[in-house]
């Protein structure tokens, strides 16, 4: 639109395009008018406007198509609106000349068509304003309305609605004219036209009162009639005119009633009028009556159906409130429509009348009731039932016969019973666990009256109600065992009725099937209850001829239900279940023949009823268990299969003799076979191909079948894409349910229970809400059809020829619709056929193969039925991907191009375009290029056939699946094809909708194909994307909501690739207003566009929904119907999450909330927090359920008491103002799952969230900022809220939320109250919610939990008050109790693994809370003992309240349970390490499991012991630790376990073998899991798992236990290295470090004491001590054997993982660029320091040879380290590497290995050669200015003192050292200077003189020069001045040590030196600090020397009188000063004495 800058068309620019482009420009120009008028200035649109009018009535009459002339009339009508008004009347009389003109030629349609559009638009806009001229205009419309087209007539009467929603109550005179001339358009035969009739009225009742008063009956009629033959636009147009006329007449809106007198309709009228409907269809009431009473003639299903949704929309539109009220009234009405005659003449059409029945009731009740509400409306379901129940009892028991008419009454009954227990089962099942109120409550006696229909004559109401029994226990799965255990008893008691014995086992089997539901499962026993019922069953069958029937099918069923329970359980009955299996067939050929002469025809309906029921648990048991198919099994399965097969073929002969009622049975046992064959590997039964094939081909191709049955595979198999051409798309809609009655194949959508029993028990199909298997004969065919998929490919190409030769020989006998129903079924196989081929990757065949399948396809493409059509070409697709050869591709091609050539029937060229689609399709972009070009054009021209809209659809879908299919390849194509495609949406006819799907579809592939080139700026990108974005403009404004979603869909891929060019702003206001759509695919689309738009650019959507929302609520725009309030979109999708049942679309919503959580939850924390506050805070309404918990509720007077008529007005009298229903409990799940999210993202984005005064500070700054910990009491309120629910659910969400929140701010410290926490405020709440979990009557899986969240409540330290905590505690004793009330507890509910999680969860608590007090015990222990003060202050010092409690204090808790909490831990480890054994040590596991685990549950045990082991352990080393293993134990405790231990041996073990027990349990267990942690294990497991074992191994018994073992210890090493090698925190790595040197430390110790004992023995001996070590005499280290080689091994890799430079590997690496050294970071520093000492430690394991081997690698290391961690610190302090390294050379160097004389000579060299390293790294180096010279110093001098031996006299590395000490004399830096002078004062000082005397000869010159020089420099800072008295000190030093003879001349050095620092008496005023500091110190260490070498010093100073003179005038000076100074002064030399640098380590 960039060439139209003005509002006005830019006429130049028109003129210079092509003819083809000007209707696009032309439309590009209304829309940007569109935008554009509503924003302008009003005087600039006054200005242009006599040009615009004119502009725009121009393009009236250039014949406009159909988006242009609506956005044509949009934009006039809102000129006149915003500009002057005065022409509007000419403009209005111009189009009203254009309507009556009387050209009828198809060119002038358009125009007339843009000017009765028009007429419509000025109405709706301006309405009054136009005054009085609305009759003409109506009367003129009404007039061209009898004349026109269907296009016309559709248009006209969309006008018409828009005129009169314009006008209101004005046009009343004109109402009835409108009315009568409409509504005999209702059944106009254009489908697109009743729909606008539809709207039309719809708007007419508005105002019309005649509609819903005297004329309600005739538009009853009228809506009835419009019904027949409607399509689903028109069903839903129509359902909605019809429920909301007959909801006004029930209640009236108030303005019409005040204007007219009118009387109101009853409700009883009203219901009577649409069940006509449903039980007459469109008859009408004047047919003769006669043929009414008869009853003659069904009912139109369309009607049906219509009216179905009708009643939907009535109620939907009185709303909930209604409901509640009249519920009672409603549900008696609907029951009695299926309880009638007319509505169940057949069974099909029974179960028909049943669905519709059941979808009103689901669509009204499942949506617009609460779930107190629906707890209501249950207890009048019930109310239902039982009266029925009465009636029938009263029927079945008056055995005298007087009630003929009873018969039927039962007969009818059994369908009100269905659709009651359906509903009520599914009422319960969606309320989960907050039905339990209507369950309990005694007075409604819901699973009595339930029960009782199991006893009802009818099987379908038996069924029905063992449905409903699983959904009770589905959703309460606490009802699960009692109500298992009741069916038995009654199956026992009962034995004698039929109907018993039938109706309790089918319960019993909906049961089972319920249990995978159940997370919690049922116990063991129950399994073998049910065997032994069945087997009963089947054993007494043939005792009672007349109940042997019930009792074989009741035995089977059974036994298929005990399959689903899952390989664990089924394992112990196989052998028995495989004898069952062998009995009941015959078991060889003579058996078999000898059967047939026997029986009569009722034992064969036994027999085949109970093989059929064999065949069904042998198909339960292989789905269910497939574990157990082992290749035995299966033969075994095969005998009585194979023999059943061979029975096949006697059953005509059979029937034959024993007549046809046989007939069922046999199919039955057919339908079973084939099943059970489905689902076994083909390879089974080769041997039986042949006959099984001709059953097969018999069965579909209908040869001994009278009835035409069709399969109902096909739709399933063709592709799912294909919907759009075979109206599949009804799948999709929210009617679903009802729509598939209406689908073409046999009994399409009358699925039911009574069909197939044995589906009570088996896994719903996805998106079912109950089960409903199809009749018998469709399911037979279908069986057959799937298992000829399985068998095709596995047979001869011989045979596959000769079936597909009989195939096209069956359709060519069959005539009319028997061929078609053939045809379809072979149709179907064939596809079920190649897509098994497809699957198992193999080929079709030789040619003659192919060309006998490409017949039989080609035959079917020109088929009348469409979908066939769909089928061949689906089926072409399929065999060019099976035979996958160009030249069998290009044939296939070749004759659809000739075909589509040629050929002019709709048929044939809508056939072949499918065909090329398919083939494309099937084959890739690839595999068809070469025939791309040719597709594509003639597909294009078939587009453009205007004349059959159906040829244009499917060559449009077609060329959509090409274009998908081609990919890059169709490039070439896109602008043509894109051009074509906004050709046709600017000229196709709207009504067209299937046209306009395709087109979508084309667009969306084409979007696809260009891709992320669509981001471009070149010219042609610019022109596709404009394209692109006009062609979605005209599909939203599509009225077909299928285009719509289209759409967006479309919109949605442009913004994947281009997200800068779609326009947000108006996108997103669109899906909003979708959102309340009621068509489910477009709530899809616009949710699924919302999730992506979400990802991106939250906020942006979240703002543009909320302006929309602001817009509606100014009411300038009243078409939007939003219900987005002040919680914005938000809001709206959390309310879509309580309405929506939609899978997909739940979990899209789900999505899009995470999405916007994500990025806006920390910004707009309290909005949010409000959000999910608001949904939880339902909870309370809820809690309404509460009152009905009648009295024997202890505290039921604390809950709030509701009264009866509270409880139905609950909803408040506005329903406006609030959402209809409050959050239903998924809802609040979801919403409690948010506020987790909540607190994890506040975590990851800013701690001030978790800090109260940093959060205080931030607000008092910002006040608009909001932080998480402001908002504290409501986070619990929340979690507290969601903890104490109804629904078990959100228990589990609230107790995972509270959790997390105690986690995350036990720490947080509360400012106002210093040494308090925030959370101690809160310990009421916890508590509180805590409680209710652990009654007796929880789940234990919610007991569990709350074990979880109690352990992290004591130990996170919040409560400090024991008599607090005792609260909570007091829960976990109770648990332990229960844990200790052993196996045996009677009543159970759930299954053994359910007790094994509650058990383990109570022990890891408490083993958790053993753990953090042994924690803070061992803390406080180690804190400084205070000085003990007893008596009050003891109390003061709580309150000044540290953190930490009272010593002791939580261990107090703990200690009086430890006794029997260590047993039971003990016991639990043990069984976790049984649990972990692989599986071929199975047989070592106990025969009758462990402490806490039965042997049935151990792979679901398992699981739980995983979970919990951990906390365990590292307790259990806790405990063993503080008792010393246990040895106060007594041992008597031991056997007094309440369960065995399995210790095995009776006899008391001693202290030791328990010990060694003890040890390898718990080593086992930790090596077991630190060999190979799974990745999702926490890494807290691993850190714990390393705790423990560091504890394990501080106690003597743990140490000598690893230490004898020496093979254990280089285990646990080498399991270390690998878990190393596998995590990488540093916090493993130093719990690593700290166990391997517990490991070391012990087998030190251990060797110590060998080497003490040996010494004692040999005392001679000298050389003793290297007696013991590894590497012996050789110095061999063997790797796996030497625990030495382990440790090396894993320090090494420890040390090179945080410093790679020592990898010498990596130097010689050419890449290798040498790394500077850089400081560690504090974690791997203190790591490479534990390290190295650990290090040091090695060697002392080994013997002098051993040592030997590993010293060299040893001090590399150290030395290594040392030079790379050297660095300088600013503070001149020693890292923690370094000095780890520095006392980990003395360690070496002193030790006691290197007296050994066997090694002296190596020891020398290996000492020499780390000194001429370390001497080497020290080498002063550019590369390295940072080198801390000290630490190198310091290296040296330790290699000096403590080897001096090794080093005197080796020339080179004495000239080395006295090098470095040089530099550092000559250092500028003063600290390094004063730390050489101490260093060298220890060299100088070492008892060798050998070492030292060279030394002082070398350095001592270089230091007095030093020395002397201060004189003329004087110290200027604080250090320097200390390197001066240092360097004195050290002369000192010297001139001590000197012999007397050389004394003067050493104080001639040293004398003068000081004297020369002394001041002169003048200048010492002036003279700064540290000038007068050193000369204090001169002269107190010249006043120290004078009197300790008095000859000498006098010597000296005689010498020199100017010495002498400065120091006497100084001493002069001295004594002037205070005689009190003068003392202080002399005694403060002795302190200066020290040295004042203290090293961290002293090392010397």
């Amino acid at each position: 639109m960039e060439l139209a800058h003005s509002l006005l068309l830019n006429e130049d620019a028109l003129a210079q395009i092509t003819e083809a482009k000007r209707p696009v420009f032309i439309f590009e120009w209304l829309r940007f008018l569109d935008k554009v008028l509503v924003a302008a200035n009003k005087v600039d649109v006054k200005e242009k406007q006599k040009k615009l009018v004119e502009q725009l009535t121009g393009l009236i009459s250039s014949a406009p198509g159909p988006p242009t002339r609506k956005l044509l009339a949009k934009n006039l009508a809102t000129l006149y609106s915003i500009g002057d008004t005065f022409t509007v009347f000419q403009t209005l009389d111009k189009c009203n000349d254009i309507i009556k003109s009387k050209d009828d030629t198809p060119a002038y349609l358009p125009t007339k068509l843009a000017a009765v559009a028009c007429v419509g638009a000025f109405y709706e806009k301006m309405g009054r304003m136009l005054g009085s001229s609305f009759p003409d205009t109506i009367n003129n419309l009404m007039k061209a309305l009898k004349s026109a087209e269907s296009q016309g007539r559709g248009e006209i009467l969309l006008s018409l609605q828009k005129v009169l929603s314009g006008l209101g109550g004005a046009a009343a005179s004109c109402h009835r004219d409108i009315y009568k001339n409409a509504r005999s358009l209702l059944t106009d035969r254009s489908m697109a036209v009743r729909c606008a009739v539809a709207k039309c009225l719809l708007e007419l009742q508005n105002e019309a009162v005649f509609m819903w008063t005297t004329e309600l009956e005739n538009m009853a009629t009228l809506c009835f009639k419009a019904l027949e033959g409607s399509n689903y636009g028109v069903r839903v147009a129509v359902a909605k005119l019809l429920g909301t006329v007959m909801a006004t007449a029930l209640m009236p809106k108030q303005a019409a009633v005040m204007r007219q007198n009118v009387k109101r309709a009853t409700l009883d009228e009203v219901l009577e009028l649409m069940a006509t409907g449903f039980l007459r269809g469109g008859s009408g009431f004047l047919k003769s009556g006669g043929e009414m009473l008869k009853g003659g003639g069904s009912v139109n299903r369309e009607v049906r159906v219509g009216v179905t949704q009708a009643y939907v929309v009535f109620v939907t539109t009185l709303g909930g409130q209604w409901l509640e009220r009249n519920f009672a009234t409603f549900l008696s009405h609907v029951l009695d429509l299926v309880s009638h005659p007319r509505a169940t003449q057949t069974h099909v059409e029974a179960v028909y009348s049943r669905r519709c029945v059941s979808f009103m009731l689901r669509a009204t009740l499942g949506g617009l009731l609460g779930e107190k509400a629906q707890i209501a409306a249950g207890k009048e379901i019930c109310q239902a039932i039982s009266k029925q129940m009465r009636a029938v009892e009263a029927v079945v028991n008056d055995m005298s016969g007087e009630n003929k008419a009873g018969g039927a009454d039962v007969s009818a009954s059994q369908h009100v019973m269905v659709c009651a227990l359906k509903e009520l089962g599914s009422l319960v099942q969606s309320l989960s666990t907050t039905a339990s109120p209507l369950i309990q409550e005694p007075s409604v006696g819901l699973l009595e009256t339930v029960t009782s229909v199991l006893l009802h004559p009818s099987m379908a109401a038996r069924l029905a109600a063992a449905w409903c029994l699983r959904c009770v226990a589905v959703a309460l799965p606490y009802q699960l065992s009692p109500l298992l255990d009741r069916c038995a008893e009654r199956i026992d008691n009962l034995k004698s009725s039929p109907e018993a014995v039938s109706g309790y086992s089918f319960a019993m089997a909906a049961l089972l099937g319920g249990v995978h539901q159940c997370p919690l499962g049922i116990p063991h026993s129950k399994g073998k209850l049910v065997v032994s019922i069945a087997e009963d069953l089947l054993r007494t069958a043939a005792q009672n001829s007349r109940l042997s029937l019930q009792r074989t099918q009741a035995g089977w069923l059974l036994l298929g239900a005990l399959m689903t329970l899952g390989s664990s359980l089924v394992r112990y009955h196989l052998p028995k279940m495989l004898l069952l299996w062998r009995n009941v067939f015959p078991r060889s050929q003579k058996e078999l023949e000898a059967e047939k002469a026997r029986g009569d025809s009722f034992t064969w309906q036994v027999t085949l009823e109970g093989r059929a029921g064999a065949l069904c648990a042998m198909r339960s048991f292989v789905a269910h268990c497939p574990e157990l198919l082992t290749e035995d099994v299966i033969r075994r399965l095969m005998t009585p299969i194979e023999c059943a097969m061979t029975m096949m073929s006697h059953v005509p002969a059979i029937i034959k003799v024993h007549g046809a009622h046989l007939k069922a049975s046999a199919a039955m046992v057919r339908l079973r076979l084939y099943d059970i064959l489905a689902l076994l590997p083909p390879k089974t039964y080769e041997g039986s191909f042949n006959a099984l094939l001709r059953e097969l081909v018999a069965e579909f191709t209908l040869t001994d079948n009278s009835a035409n049955t069709t399969t109902s595979l096909l739709r399933s198999l063709c592709h799912y894409d294909d919907s759009v051409l075979m109206g599949s798309w009804l799948q999709e809609t929210d009617h679903k349910s009802i729509e598939d009655q209406l689908q073409p194949n046999s009994a399409s959508g009358s699925g039911a229970l009574e069909h197939d029993p044995s589906s009570i028990y088996l896994r719903i199909p996805v998106g079912e809400a109950i089960p409903g298997p199809l009749p018998l004969g469709v399911s037979v065919i279908d069986a057959s059809v799937a298992l000829f998929g399985v068998v095709f490919p596995h047979v001869s190409f011989k045979h596959r020829l000769q079936m597909l030769d009989h195939f096209a020989e069956c359709i060519k006998q069959a005539k009319g619709v028997r061929q078609q129903a053939v045809q379809l079924n072979i149709f179907t196989a064939v596809l079920s056929a190649l897509k098994g081929l497809a699957e198992n990757k193999s080929t079709l065949g030789p040619e003659e193969v192919r060309k006998s399948a490409l017949a039989l396809v080609m035959g079917a493409l020109d088929n009348p039925n469409p979908i066939l059509r769909c089928a061949a070409g689906e089926a072409l697709g399929r065999m060019a991907q099976v035979v996958g050869e160009a030249t069998f591709i290009a044939r296939m091609a070749q004759t659809s191009f000739d075909k589509l050539k040629s050929a002019r029937d709709v048929v044939s060229r809508t056939g072949h375009s499918l065909a090329l689609g398919c083939l494309h399709r099937y084959v890739g972009g690839i595999g068809s290029g070469q025939h791309l070009k040719t597709s594509v054009s003639i597909l294009l021209a078939l587009a453009q056939d205007g004349s059959s809209h159906e040829v244009q659809t499917w060559s449009l879908h077609s060329l959509a699946l090409i274009v998908d299919s081609s990919g890059p390849m169709y490039r070439g194509y896109v602008e043509p094809t894109l051009s074509l495609v906004l050709t046709l949406l600017l000229t196709v006819p709207p009504s067209h909708t299937e046209v306009h799907q395709c087109l979508g579809r084309c667009l969306g592939a084409l979007i696809t194909t260009v891709g992320p080139e669509l981001q471009g700026n070149g010219a042609t990108v610019s022109t596709i994307r404009s394209s692109c974005l006009v062609g979605c403009a005209i599909m939203q404004d599509h009225s077909d909501s299928l285009v719509q979603a289209a759409a967006i869909s479309c919109l949605q891929q442009l913004h994947m690739f281009a997200p800068r060019h779609v326009n947000l702003s108006s996108l997103v206001p669109c899906l909003c207003v979708h959102l309340c759509s009621s068509h489910l695919l477009l709530r899809r689309a616009a949710v699924a566009c919302l999730r992506q738009l979400a990802q991106r650019e939250a906020a942006e959507v979240c703002e543009y929904a909320m302006s929309l929302a602001k817009r509606a609520g100014d009411g300038k725009d009243g078409t939007i119907n939003l219900n987005i309030t002040e919680t914005g979109l938000e809001g709206v999708l959390f309310g879509m999450l309580d309405r929506e049942t939609d899978r997909k679309l739940c979990s899209d919503i789900h999505d899009t909330l995470g999405h916007m959580l994500s990025s806006l939850a920390v910004e707009k924390l309290s909005h949010w927090l409000k959000l999910c506050k608001d949904v939880l805070a339902a909870t309370t309404d809820v809690g309404g359920a509460v009152a009905f918990e009648v009295e024997k509720d202890e505290d039921s007077e604390k809950k709030d008491e509701i009264d009866d008529d509270t409880m139905f007005t609950g909803l408040g009298d506005d329903e406006k103002s609030k959402p209809s229903v409050a959050p239903r409990w998924v809802t609040r799940v979801f919403a409690a799952d948010c506020l987790c999210r909540i607190i994890l993202l506040c975590e990851n984005s800013d701690r001030t969230h978790f800090d109260l005064a940093a959060a205080r500070s931030a607000q008092a700054k910002n006040p608009k900022g909001d932080l998480l910990v402001l908002h504290l009491s409501d986070l619990i309120r929340m979690a507290f809220m969601a903890a104490t629910d109804h629904s078990n659910q959100l228990r589990m969400a609230g107790l995972q939320a509270l959790e997390d929140i105690i986690k995350k701010f036990a720490s947080v410290p509360e400012p106002e109250f210093p040494g308090h926490v925030i959370l101690e405020q809160y310990q009421a709440n916890v508590g509180a919610a805590l409680r209710p979990a652990f009654s007796p009557d929880t789940p234990s899986d919610i007991t569990a939990k709350a074990c979880q969240v109690c352990s992290t409540w004591i130990g996170s330290g919040v409560v400090s008050d024991l008599n607090d905590l005792r609260r909570v505690h007091n829960l976990l004793v109770s648990s332990l109790d229960k844990v200790q009330a052993g196996k045996g507890s009677s009543s159970q509910l759930y299954s053994e693994s359910a007790t094994t999680m509650e058990k383990l969860a109570v022990l890891k608590a408490w083993a958790e809370v053993y753990v953090v007090a042994m924690k803070i015990k061992k803390e406080a222990e180690s804190k400084p003992a205070k000085p003990l003060r007893r008596g009050d202050e003891d109390e003061d010092e709580d309150d000044l309240g540290t953190d930490v409690l009272p010593p002791d204090s939580l261990i107090t808790l703990v200690q009086p349970e430890l006794p029997s909490l260590s047993r039971l831990w003990l016991a639990m480890l043990r069984d976790y390490a049984l649990l972990t054994l692989p599986a071929e040590f199975s047989s070592q596991l106990p025969p009758d499991g462990g402490a806490f685990y039965t042997p049935e549950t151990i792979d679901t045990a398992r699981l739980h012991y995983r979970s919990s082991w951990c906390p365990v352990l590292h307790a259990v080393a806790l405990w063993l630790n503080s008792t010393r293993f246990g040895a106060g134990e007594d041992q008597e405790e031991v056997s007094s376990a309440p369960y065995k231990a399995p210790e095995g041996s009776s006899k008391a073990k001693t202290f030791e073998e328990s010990v060694r027990d003890r040890m390898h349990l718990l080593l086992g267990v930790s090596i077991e899991f630190l060999c190979f942690p799974r990745p999702e294990e926490p890494i807290e497991h691993v850190m714990s798992c390393l705790q423990a074992l560091s504890t394990l191994l501080e106690t003597p018994c743990a140490k000598t236990h690893i230490s004898e073992d020496q093979l254990l210890a280089v285990e646990l090493l080498n399991v270390l290295h690998r878990l190393l090698l596998t995590r990488d925190p540093p916090g493993v790595q130093h719990q690593v470090t700290t166990v391997v040197q517990a490991t070391i430390r012990a087998a030190l110790d251990h060797l110590q004491q060998q080497r003490t004992i040996r010494g004692k023995e040999e005392d001679g001996e000298k050389d003793f001590k290297s007696i013991l070590g590894e590497g012996g005499d050789t110095g061999e280290l063997v790797p796996g054997k030497s625990l030495v080689y382990a440790a090396m091994e894993l320090l090494v890799f420890l040390l090179v993982r945080h410093l790679p430079q020592l990898n010498s590997r990596v130097k010689e690496s050419p890449s290798h660029v040498p790394l500077r050294p850089r400081r560690l970071p504090e974690e791997s520093a203190c790591l490479v320091a534990n390290t190295v000492s650990i290090l040091a430690d090695v060697p002392s394991l080994c013997s002098p040879a051993g040592v030997m081997t590993i010293l060299p690698t040893v001090l590399f290391l150290i030395t290594g380290v040392l030079k790379e961690t050297a660095i300088k610190m600013a503070d001149n302090s020693v890292s923690i590497p370094v000095s780890a390294a520095l006392q980990a050379i003395k360690t070496i160097i002193t030790s006691p290995l290197a007296q050994a004389e066997s090694i002296q000579t190596q020891w020398t060299s290996l000492v020499r050669s780390s000194l001429a390293s370390v001497l080497e790294y020290s080498q002063p180096d550019e590369s390295r200015p940072d080198m801390d010279e000290v630490s190198m110093l310091t290296a040296i001098t330790l290699f000096l003192l403590s080897a001096s031996s090794e080093l005197v006299g080796v020339v080179v590395l004495q000239n080395g050292c006295m090098d470095r000490f040089r530099n550092a004399l000559n250092s500028s830096d003063p600290w390094v200077q004063a730390r050489c002078y101490q260093l060298l004062l220890s060299v100088f000082q070492h008892p060798s003189r050998a070492l030292s005397t060279p030394y002082i000869h070398a350095l001592a010159p270089l230091m007095v020069e030093k020395l002397k020089a201060v004189e003329r420099s004087r110290p200027g800072t604080a250090a320097e001045l200390q390197a001066v008295q240092e360097g004195i000190r050290v002369l000192e030093n010297l001139v001590g040590m000197g012999e007397e003879k050389n004394r003067v001349q050493l104080l001639a050095l040293l004398v003068p030196t000081l004297i020369s620092y002394l001041l002169d008496e003048n200048a010492i005023s002036s003279a700064p600090q540290v000038s007068k500091s050193l000369h204090d110190f001169a002269l107190q260490n010249l006043m120290r020397i004078g009197p300790l070498y008095p000859a000498a010093f006098k010597t000296v100073i005689g010498a020199a009188p100017g010495l002498k003179t400065r120091l006497e005038s100084a001493i002069r000076a001295n004594q002037a000063s205070s005689k009190a100074k003068a003392a202080a002064r002399q005694a403060q030399p002795t302190v200066q004495a020290a040295p004042t640098i203290k090293l961290k380590t002293n090392f010397f």
